[in-house]
């Protein structure tokens, strides 16, 4: 089978292709590396053409309001169009759980404008919202951090590997299409500050986390449970403190 994977190149991209590889399916990395751009156009029906299944799981580059929701209205519609030209069975979609709450953010508003456009777009759809990843924990530190201190709220959170994200997206690429949106998520909550704390600590890193609930994430207020997944969301197995033996790599960070 054919299955083209937008934004192939990236974090859960390139992972994804590899996964669905090792089932032994053709798989088209698409992203501007290789040619192709979502967001112009530009050799997507080339790319598309013979797909049964189109994966995007591209994101902006640019998070200020106009540009992301743009960049996520522009895509939506030039891939709705190249999958309803090339016959395209299902389309599946990477997305973030909570983005309904969340719709102070210019981020937030775009990804829901996204998953609009799948659902009306006529091409059977699977939209997956996952948790945050397990590899932005120190980008969510350093997004609180004034000089030597961290500043972050302890609202709950159920993160999950980027591994574990991949692999769930290789099983709904090769299922029917849900036709809904499903969520994603890791086996444990912490609250952000928590995991920030301990993320730090392993890396070495002597700056403070200070608990503060006024504290922003990535930009906006956020209650105790608008980043948790609801009931029936599938479970990763990936443990934090097991992903962390393996996969975090382990120096003196510096806070910038």
């Amino acid at each position: 089978m054919k299955i083209v994977v937008v934004g192939g190149s990236g974090l859960i991209g390139s992972q994804l292709v590899a996964k669905l590889r090792d089932r032994g399916h053709e798989v088209v990395a698409a992203s501007p590396k290789s040619g192709v751009n979502a967001v112009t156009g530009e050799g997507l029906a080339q790319a598309i053409a013979g797909a049964q299944v189109v994966v995007d799981v591209a994101n902006s580059p640019s998070w200020e309001d106009a540009a992301v929701l743009k960049f996520f209205e522009d895509a939506g519609r030039n891939l709705a169009k190249a999958e309803r030209d090339a016959g395209a069975k299902h389309h599946v979609a990477l997305s973030v759980v909570g983005t309904d709450r969340l719709l102070e953010s210019g981020y937030f508003r775009a990804k829901l404008a996204q998953e609009k456009l799948i659902q009306s777009s006529g091409v059977p759809y699977t939209i997956v919202r996952a948790t945050q990843f397990f590899e932005f924990i120190g980008a969510i530190a350093q997004s609180g951090t004034v000089g030597q201190t961290v500043r972050l709220p302890s609202a709950l959170m159920q993160p999950i590997a980027s591994d574990d994200v991949a692999a769930a997206l290789a099983d709904f690429t090769l299922a029917d299409p849900a036709n809904r949106i499903l969520e994603l998520a890791g086996p444990e909550p912490f609250g952000i500050d928590e995991i920030a704390r301990q993320y730090l600590a392993d890396q070495g890193d002597p700056r403070e986390v200070v608990t503060d609930d006024n504290a922003p994430y990535y930009g906006v207020r956020v209650s105790e449970r608008s980043l948790m997944p609801g009931e029936g969301a599938r479970i990763a197995p990936t443990r934090f403190a097991d992903w962390l033996r393996r996969s975090a790599p382990r120096k003196a960070a510096v806070a910038r």
